[in-house]
């Protein structure tokens, strides 16, 4: 456990925190004799993770590196379920195979931000499986309706008339029994997850045991700094992106937007961050500032080489305006003799969709070879091929056959 003194490891955890509930408990704790279980769950939903999710275990690698006890849940069993929070309709559950494949791609993920040797991965399966039927009979009836029903997206879609399946009343009870299998001193989530931390709390009173404290941390903002950081929404840095792409979309966010990034993202103490905005405040160029932050979270999901090669690719592109060095080959397979360029562009992985397409062409965002292109009834002929230009970042050079 840390030697520092209890106010600066306060300091240090307080940082970008939402609540603490409640934290003079967690000072307790922390002045005890022992390393706490501080516990986070994921469940393996999707393949690949962005970086709104890594807000959460950044905060427990500052817990890792205080010497306490990280314990990483991937929820295989409450996967099957589907969390509802914050959802408007019933998610449908995971095949076993869908959550197998990317449990194993969140455990390669997450160790590029905690100690693989220091981190103990759990599978709610365990515990969940051996419940069984009458477990999970007892463990209900250790809960209301009238409770559940107290969460706000829960009682929305009630008022509304929207259905709500019974296995979704499951779900916070399932991740609060989580807390007790594994006696958790502490559980951390997104302020979205808050209903179920606190279901967690009271489940260990009924067992028998202290409450975890909970820690909420808040979503992070996506590119465009208004709504949450999202892949539905397009405005999301996924932590399997190429450094390029990385560093590039980290370079485009506002100078506001920057500081907020550097207090849930980077792993800077708050002193640096602190003369950071200082020399900012003396005139330091923000650009210089962003290249720091964009450099250190492009390292930390690949290398330092490729943060230093993805800066001097950004200079070269955007500074420049220049093409960057390498440029993926694509060939796309038409039928006829010609090809709509929202398809081409789309079917290249330049753009997430053909509504997006044809809103880059109104925008002016799409260049072949340079030029601008905005005729959204422009067709590419079968044989041609040119290098293709979404937006700022995303390159191609694109072959119709």
């Amino acid at each position: 456990m840390s030697k520092k003194p209890i106010e600066n490891v306060m300091a240090e955890l307080r940082r970008g925190v939402e609540e603490i509930i409640p934290e003079e408990e967690l000072i307790v704790r922390l002045k005890g004799d022992r390393p706490l279980r501080v516990k986070v769950g994921f469940d393996p939903t999707a393949p690949d993770l962005h970086l709104g999710h890594t807000v959460v275990v950044n905060k427990m690698r500052q817990f890792q590196d205080f010497g306490h006890e990280i314990i990483f849940v991937i929820g295989d069993f409450t996967g099957m379920i589907g969390d509802p929070s914050g959802k408007r309709a019933t998610r449908p559950p995971l095949s076993r195979d869908e959550i197998e494949q990317n449990a194993v791609t969140y455990r390669e993920q997450v160790f590029k931000i905690l100690d693989p040797k220091k981190t103990r991965i759990e599978f709610n399966s365990v515990w969940g499986n051996e419940l069984g039927a009458e477990g999970l009979i007892r463990l209900a009836a250790r809960y209301t309706v009238a409770r559940i029903l107290e969460r706000d997206d829960f009682s929305k879609r009630y008022r509304n008339g929207e259905p709500i399946a019974i296995h979704e009343f499951l779900y916070p009870l399932m991740q609060g029994y989580d807390s007790v299998a594994l006696e958790a001193d502490v559980e951390l989530g997104g302020t979205d997850q808050k209903f179920n931390l606190l279901v967690g709390r009271e489940l260990q009173k009924q067992y028998g045991q202290k409450p975890q404290i909970v820690l909420t941390m808040p979503l992070l903002e996506g590119l465009d700094g208004v709504q949450k950081m999202s892949k539905s929404l397009d405005n999301y840095v996924g932590i399997t992106e190429p450094p390029e792409e990385m560093f590039g979309k980290l370079m485009s966010i506002s100078d506001d937007l920057m500081w907020r990034y550097f207090e849930l993202l980077s792993l800077r103490k708050i002193s640096e961050l602190e003369q950071l905005k200082i020399d900012a405040a003396e005139g330091m160029n923000p650009r210089d500032i962003k290249f720091m932050l964009a450099s250190e979270i492009v390292e930390r999901f690949h290398s330092r080489s490729d943060a230093r090669n993805a800066k001097k690719e950004f200079v070269n592109r955007f500074q420049k305006g220049g093409m960057p060095a390498k440029i993926v080959e694509k060939v796309i397979k038409g039928s006829g003799e010609e090809m709509p360029i929202a398809k081409v562009i789309k079917e290249a992985g330049l753009v997430a969709s053909t509504s997006e397409a044809l809103r880059m062409l109104e925008q002016g965002a799409v260049r072949i070879d340079g030029e601008r292109v905005t005729d959204r009834d422009r067709k590419i002929g079968i044989g041609n091929a040119g290098i293709f230009q979404v937006g700022k970042r995303r390159f191609a050079r694109i072959r119709v056959t």
